[in-house]
Protein backbone atom coordinates (compact mmCIF):
# COMPACT_ATOMS: atom_id res chain seq x y z
CA UNK A 1 0.00 0.00 0.00
CA UNK A 2 1.06 3.49 -1.01
CA UNK A 3 -0.11 6.49 0.61
CA UNK A 4 1.11 9.40 -1.23
CA UNK A 5 4.58 9.73 -1.39
CA UNK A 6 5.56 6.56 1.07
CA UNK A 7 5.57 3.06 0.16
CA UNK A 8 4.45 1.00 3.10
CA UNK A 9 5.99 -2.71 3.55
CA UNK A 10 1.99 -4.07 3.75
CA UNK A 11 -1.19 -3.03 3.85
CA UNK A 12 -1.59 -3.38 7.64
CA UNK A 13 -1.81 -0.45 10.40
CA UNK A 14 -1.66 -0.30 13.71
CA UNK A 15 -4.36 1.96 15.05
CA UNK A 16 -3.44 4.94 17.53
CA UNK A 17 -4.81 3.96 20.73
CA UNK A 18 -5.12 6.34 23.67
CA UNK A 19 -2.30 5.19 26.70
CA UNK A 20 -1.27 2.22 24.11
CA UNK A 21 0.26 3.33 21.25
CA UNK A 22 3.30 4.63 22.87
CA UNK A 23 6.95 4.56 21.28
CA UNK A 24 7.62 0.80 23.49
CA UNK A 25 4.25 -0.22 21.86
CA UNK A 26 4.63 0.98 18.16
CA UNK A 27 8.39 -0.51 18.20
CA UNK A 28 6.76 -3.76 19.02
CA UNK A 29 3.99 -4.13 16.48
CA UNK A 30 5.99 -2.71 13.83
CA UNK A 31 8.44 -5.62 14.43
CA UNK A 32 5.79 -8.41 14.59
CA UNK A 33 4.85 -6.76 11.24
CA UNK A 34 2.48 -3.53 11.28
CA UNK A 35 3.52 -1.71 8.12
CA UNK A 36 2.39 1.89 9.75
CA UNK A 37 2.32 2.68 13.07
CA UNK A 38 0.73 5.60 14.88
CA UNK A 39 1.47 8.28 17.78
CA UNK A 40 -2.14 8.06 20.05
CA UNK A 41 -3.87 10.97 19.47
CA UNK A 42 -1.86 14.62 19.61
CA UNK A 43 -3.73 17.64 21.21
CA UNK A 44 -2.92 20.45 18.80
CA UNK A 45 -3.28 22.59 21.32
CA UNK A 46 -1.25 21.27 23.53
CA UNK A 47 1.41 21.23 21.01
CA UNK A 48 1.24 24.56 19.95
CA UNK A 49 1.57 26.21 23.43
CA UNK A 50 5.02 24.32 23.99
CA UNK A 51 3.23 21.77 26.72
CA UNK A 52 6.10 19.44 27.47
CA UNK A 53 3.72 16.24 27.82
CA UNK A 54 2.13 16.44 24.76
CA UNK A 55 5.91 16.71 22.97
CA UNK A 56 6.60 13.46 24.34
CA UNK A 57 3.71 11.78 22.47
CA UNK A 58 5.40 12.70 19.24
CA UNK A 59 8.91 11.66 20.14
CA UNK A 60 10.34 8.51 17.31
CA UNK A 61 12.97 6.44 16.92
CA UNK A 62 14.35 5.12 13.09
CA UNK A 63 12.94 1.84 14.07
CA UNK A 64 9.61 2.17 13.99
CA UNK A 65 9.47 4.20 10.67
CA UNK A 66 7.26 5.17 8.59
CA UNK A 67 5.15 6.58 11.53
CA UNK A 68 1.54 8.56 11.60
CA UNK A 69 1.63 11.20 14.20
CA UNK A 70 -2.23 11.84 14.53
CA UNK A 71 -3.40 15.60 15.45
CA UNK A 72 -6.65 16.79 16.94
CA UNK A 73 -8.10 20.15 17.26
CA UNK A 74 -11.15 22.45 16.60
CA UNK A 75 -9.40 25.15 14.87
CA UNK A 76 -7.91 25.08 11.67
CA UNK A 77 -5.25 27.48 11.82
CA UNK A 78 -4.17 25.91 15.19
CA UNK A 79 -4.44 22.24 13.47
CA UNK A 80 -2.02 23.94 10.99
CA UNK A 81 0.48 24.90 13.44
CA UNK A 82 0.50 21.42 14.99
CA UNK A 83 1.41 19.86 12.04
CA UNK A 84 4.44 22.04 11.12
CA UNK A 85 5.41 21.31 14.37
CA UNK A 86 4.91 17.48 13.99
CA UNK A 87 6.62 17.38 10.86
CA UNK A 88 9.69 19.28 12.13
CA UNK A 89 10.01 16.14 14.82
CA UNK A 90 10.31 13.64 12.15
CA UNK A 91 6.65 12.76 11.57
CA UNK A 92 6.45 10.86 7.67
CA UNK A 93 2.27 11.02 7.88
CA UNK A 94 -0.11 13.59 9.58
CA UNK A 95 -3.14 12.11 10.34
CA UNK A 96 -6.25 14.39 11.32
CA UNK A 97 -8.65 12.69 13.70
CA UNK A 98 -12.72 13.26 12.99
CA UNK A 99 -13.60 10.28 14.66
CA UNK A 100 -12.73 10.07 18.81
CA UNK A 101 -16.20 9.96 20.37
CA UNK A 102 -14.85 10.71 23.97
CA UNK A 103 -17.36 14.09 25.15
CA UNK A 104 -13.94 15.10 26.20
CA UNK A 105 -12.80 15.58 22.54
CA UNK A 106 -15.90 16.48 21.19
CA UNK A 107 -17.79 18.72 23.49
CA UNK A 108 -14.48 20.73 22.16
CA UNK A 109 -15.59 20.47 18.69
CA UNK A 110 -12.43 18.43 17.60
CA UNK A 111 -12.42 14.34 16.80
CA UNK A 112 -16.12 13.55 15.72
CA UNK A 113 -18.18 16.63 16.25
CA UNK A 114 -15.91 17.66 13.12
CA UNK A 115 -18.83 15.50 11.34
CA UNK A 116 -22.07 17.20 11.96
CA UNK A 117 -20.57 20.08 9.82
CA UNK A 118 -18.86 19.08 6.22
CA UNK A 119 -17.36 23.22 5.35
CA UNK A 120 -15.74 22.46 9.25
CA UNK A 121 -14.26 19.77 7.90
CA UNK A 122 -13.24 21.29 4.40
CA UNK A 123 -11.59 24.33 6.11
CA UNK A 124 -9.81 21.90 8.73
CA UNK A 125 -8.12 19.16 5.81
CA UNK A 126 -7.33 22.51 3.46
CA UNK A 127 -5.78 24.26 5.96
CA UNK A 128 -3.50 21.53 6.99
CA UNK A 129 -2.68 20.75 3.61
CA UNK A 130 -1.62 23.73 2.52
CA UNK A 131 1.29 23.48 5.22
CA UNK A 132 1.24 19.48 5.47
CA UNK A 133 4.94 18.79 3.00
CA UNK A 134 4.51 15.12 4.27
CA UNK A 135 1.35 12.96 3.69
CA UNK A 136 -1.51 13.71 4.42
CA UNK A 137 -4.66 11.33 6.22
CA UNK A 138 -7.48 11.58 7.76
CA UNK A 139 -9.80 9.29 10.27
CA UNK A 140 -13.49 9.66 10.14
CA UNK A 141 -16.83 7.45 11.54
CA UNK A 142 -19.38 7.03 9.99
CA UNK A 143 -21.27 10.10 11.16
CA UNK A 144 -22.35 11.81 14.49
CA UNK A 145 -25.45 9.70 14.54
CA UNK A 146 -27.92 7.55 12.08
CA UNK A 147 -29.80 10.39 11.44
CA UNK A 148 -27.16 12.21 9.65
CA UNK A 149 -24.93 9.54 8.03
CA UNK A 150 -22.05 11.43 6.01
CA UNK A 151 -19.48 9.73 5.60
CA UNK A 152 -19.35 8.98 1.76
CA UNK A 153 -20.24 13.02 1.17
CA UNK A 154 -17.37 13.54 4.00
CA UNK A 155 -14.85 11.41 2.27
CA UNK A 156 -15.33 13.23 -1.05
CA UNK A 157 -14.80 16.35 0.22
CA UNK A 158 -11.87 14.96 2.25
CA UNK A 159 -10.20 14.04 -1.50
CA UNK A 160 -10.65 16.95 -3.33
CA UNK A 161 -9.35 18.94 -0.21
CA UNK A 162 -6.12 16.79 -1.11
CA UNK A 163 -5.74 13.97 1.52
CA UNK A 164 -3.82 10.94 0.44
CA UNK A 165 -5.98 8.64 2.31
CA UNK A 166 -8.60 8.01 4.33
CA UNK A 167 -9.45 5.70 7.03
CA UNK A 168 -12.93 5.21 7.97
CA UNK A 169 -14.28 3.32 11.55
CA UNK A 170 -17.78 2.48 10.13
CA UNK A 171 -19.96 3.22 13.50
CA UNK A 172 -21.39 6.67 14.55
CA UNK A 173 -20.11 8.65 17.08
CA UNK A 174 -23.39 8.05 19.29
CA UNK A 175 -22.52 4.45 19.01
CA UNK A 176 -19.26 4.69 20.44
CA UNK A 177 -17.77 0.99 20.52
CA UNK A 178 -21.24 -0.88 20.76
CA UNK A 179 -23.27 -2.82 18.20
CA UNK A 180 -21.24 -3.83 15.01
CA UNK A 181 -19.61 -2.03 12.23
CA UNK A 182 -21.35 -1.93 9.63
CA UNK A 183 -18.13 -2.39 7.02
CA UNK A 184 -20.39 -1.89 4.04
CA UNK A 185 -19.82 2.07 4.51
CA UNK A 186 -16.45 0.92 4.18
CA UNK A 187 -16.92 -0.22 0.67
CA UNK A 188 -19.12 2.77 -0.50
CA UNK A 189 -16.41 5.22 -0.01
CA UNK A 190 -13.84 2.85 -1.81
CA UNK A 191 -16.50 2.88 -4.33
CA UNK A 192 -16.71 6.48 -4.27
CA UNK A 193 -13.32 7.92 -3.90
CA UNK A 194 -9.64 7.54 -5.75
CA UNK A 195 -7.19 7.51 -2.82
CA UNK A 196 -6.37 4.83 -0.71
CA UNK A 197 -8.82 3.68 1.85
CA UNK A 198 -8.18 2.07 5.28
CA UNK A 199 -10.72 0.34 6.75
CA UNK A 200 -11.14 0.04 10.50
CA UNK A 201 -13.48 -1.78 13.43
CA UNK A 202 -14.57 -5.26 14.28
CA UNK A 203 -10.97 -6.92 13.17
CA UNK A 204 -10.22 -9.11 16.00
CA UNK A 205 -8.79 -12.45 14.28
CA UNK A 206 -6.46 -13.08 11.31
CA UNK A 207 -9.33 -13.98 9.49
CA UNK A 208 -11.38 -11.04 9.82
CA UNK A 209 -8.57 -8.67 8.19
CA UNK A 210 -8.76 -11.12 5.20
CA UNK A 211 -12.95 -10.97 5.00
CA UNK A 212 -12.56 -6.68 5.42
CA UNK A 213 -10.27 -6.74 2.60
CA UNK A 214 -12.51 -8.88 0.35
CA UNK A 215 -16.03 -7.60 1.10
CA UNK A 216 -15.05 -3.91 0.64
CA UNK A 217 -12.17 -3.52 -1.88
CA UNK A 218 -10.40 -1.57 0.70
CA UNK A 219 -6.94 -0.78 0.13
CA UNK A 220 -5.47 -1.33 4.00
CA UNK A 221 -6.77 -2.66 7.22
CA UNK A 222 -6.65 -0.76 10.81
CA UNK A 223 -6.22 -3.16 14.01
CA UNK A 224 -7.10 -1.39 17.22
CA UNK A 225 -8.15 -3.22 20.16
CA UNK A 226 -7.30 -7.10 19.29
CA UNK A 227 -3.59 -5.71 18.63
CA UNK A 228 -3.32 -4.68 22.57
CA UNK A 229 -4.11 -8.33 23.64
CA UNK A 230 -2.08 -9.73 20.57
CA UNK A 231 0.30 -8.07 18.85
CA UNK A 232 1.31 -10.60 16.83
CA UNK A 233 -1.78 -10.67 15.37
CA UNK A 234 -0.13 -8.68 12.68
CA UNK A 235 2.64 -11.24 11.94
CA UNK A 236 -0.32 -14.19 12.03
CA UNK A 237 -2.40 -11.54 9.37
CA UNK A 238 0.63 -11.85 6.86
CA UNK A 239 1.04 -15.69 7.31
CA UNK A 240 -2.39 -16.56 6.58
CA UNK A 241 -2.34 -14.67 3.06
CA UNK A 242 0.71 -16.15 1.70
CA UNK A 243 -1.10 -19.30 3.26
CA UNK A 244 1.03 -20.33 5.54
CA UNK A 245 0.75 -21.65 9.01
CA UNK A 246 -0.72 -19.70 11.20
CA UNK A 247 2.20 -19.09 14.40
CA UNK A 248 0.49 -18.89 17.71
CA UNK A 249 3.46 -17.47 20.14
CA UNK A 250 4.40 -19.88 22.52
CA UNK A 251 5.49 -19.47 26.17
CA UNK A 252 8.94 -18.40 25.29
CA UNK A 253 8.45 -15.87 22.99
CA UNK A 254 5.22 -14.70 25.09
CA UNK A 255 6.96 -14.82 27.98
CA UNK A 256 10.62 -12.97 26.30
CA UNK A 257 7.78 -10.23 24.72
CA UNK A 258 6.71 -9.10 27.84
CA UNK A 259 10.19 -8.81 29.04
CA UNK A 260 11.05 -6.35 25.95
CA UNK A 261 8.09 -4.48 26.54
CA UNK A 262 9.38 -3.64 30.33
CA UNK A 263 13.08 -3.03 28.85
CA UNK A 264 11.66 -0.72 26.28
CA UNK A 265 9.14 1.10 28.74
CA UNK A 266 12.26 1.60 31.37
CA UNK A 267 14.28 3.22 28.36
CA UNK A 268 11.08 5.55 27.92
CA UNK A 269 9.99 6.39 30.99
CA UNK A 270 11.98 5.26 34.20
CA UNK A 271 11.57 1.74 35.61
CA UNK A 272 9.19 2.86 38.58
CA UNK A 273 6.61 4.26 35.70
CA UNK A 274 7.64 1.51 33.81
CA UNK A 275 6.79 -0.64 36.17
CA UNK A 276 3.16 0.82 37.36
CA UNK A 277 2.55 0.23 33.19
CA UNK A 278 3.49 -3.09 32.67
CA UNK A 279 1.03 -3.99 35.30
CA UNK A 280 -1.81 -3.06 33.18
CA UNK A 281 -0.25 -4.81 30.36
CA UNK A 282 0.25 -8.29 31.84
CA UNK A 283 -3.36 -8.49 32.45
CA UNK A 284 -3.85 -8.23 28.57
CA UNK A 285 -1.10 -10.31 27.94
CA UNK A 286 -2.04 -12.87 29.96
CA UNK A 287 -5.65 -13.10 29.20
CA UNK A 288 -6.92 -16.32 28.01
CA UNK A 289 -3.92 -18.11 29.86
CA UNK A 290 -4.60 -21.01 32.24
CA UNK A 291 -4.27 -19.58 35.91
CA UNK A 292 -4.46 -15.81 34.47
CA UNK A 293 -7.20 -15.12 37.52
CA UNK A 294 -4.70 -16.40 39.94
CA UNK A 295 -1.86 -14.60 38.84
CA UNK A 296 -3.94 -11.24 38.37
CA UNK A 297 -3.17 -11.10 42.15
CA UNK A 298 0.54 -11.19 41.96
CA UNK A 299 0.43 -7.78 39.55
CA UNK A 300 0.29 -5.19 41.94
CA UNK A 301 3.17 -6.40 43.67
CA UNK A 302 5.60 -5.27 40.60
CA UNK A 303 7.78 -2.70 41.27
CA UNK A 304 11.00 -3.25 39.33
CA UNK A 305 12.86 -5.70 36.97
CA UNK A 306 13.45 -7.64 39.71
CA UNK A 307 10.08 -8.44 40.36
CA UNK A 308 8.74 -8.64 37.28
CA UNK A 309 10.96 -11.49 36.14
CA UNK A 310 10.61 -13.42 39.69
CA UNK A 311 6.40 -12.86 38.68
CA UNK A 312 6.93 -14.34 35.15
CA UNK A 313 9.31 -16.96 36.06
CA UNK A 314 6.86 -18.46 38.95
CA UNK A 315 3.93 -17.74 36.33
CA UNK A 316 5.44 -19.10 33.48
CA UNK A 317 6.84 -22.28 35.19
CA UNK A 318 2.92 -23.33 36.51
CA UNK A 319 2.03 -22.60 33.00
CA UNK A 320 4.72 -24.80 31.12
CA UNK A 321 3.76 -27.65 33.89
CA UNK A 322 0.34 -27.24 32.81
CA UNK A 323 0.33 -27.31 29.22
CA UNK A 324 2.59 -30.36 29.50
CA UNK A 325 0.61 -31.90 31.78
CA UNK A 326 -2.08 -31.06 29.20
CA UNK A 327 -0.27 -32.26 26.30
CA UNK A 328 0.76 -35.85 27.93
Amino acid sequence: MKIGSIKLDNWLAMAPLAGVTNLPFRLLVRRLGAGLVATEMVSAMGLVHDQRKTHAYIKSHLDEKPLSVQIFGARPDVMAKAAQIVIDAGADIVDINMGCPVKKVTRTGAGAALLQDLKQIEQMVSAVRVVCSVPLTVKIRSGWSRENPVACEAARVIENCGSDALTIHPRYRTEFFSGCADWGVIRRIKEQVNIPVIGNGDVVSPSDALKMREETGCDGVMIGRAAMANPWIFRQILQMEKGETVQIPDLTERRGLIMEHYDLLSESMGEHKAALNMRGLLLRYTKGLAYSSRFRGRITSIKDLKSLASTMDEYFSVLGSHYQETKD
